[in-house]
């Protein structure tokens, strides 16, 4: 099982040490969550994480309008080419 950790800094980090908090974005390839006056307020993430998430999301967008698609009992097609014998 895989833990989850979640990377939170404050406003005034990110401020005083961007450089540091740059480089964790791109060893973890993870959000970090920013802080203001103790509440939540943004997410920072490396761009390659950023667009590797807005692909999956796409990909997930498509398999659901195909699974909604299938289940209203439209024509299905595979990529799977059977041989007959």
């Amino acid at each position: 099982m895989e833990v989850l950790f979640v990377i939170i800094k404050s406003s005034t980090r990110l401020r005083n040490d961007y450089g540091n908090i740059s480089a964790l974005a791109y060893e973890t390839q993870e959000p970090i969550y920013i802080t203001k006056n103790g509440e939540g307020d943004l997410v920072v993430m490396s761009i390659e994480a950023f667009e590797k998430r807005e692909e999956v999301y796409r990909l997930r967008a498509t398999l659901k309008a195909s699974e909604t698609s299938r289940l209203s009992g439209e024509p299905t097609y595979s990529l799977i080419h059977k041989e007959t014998e």
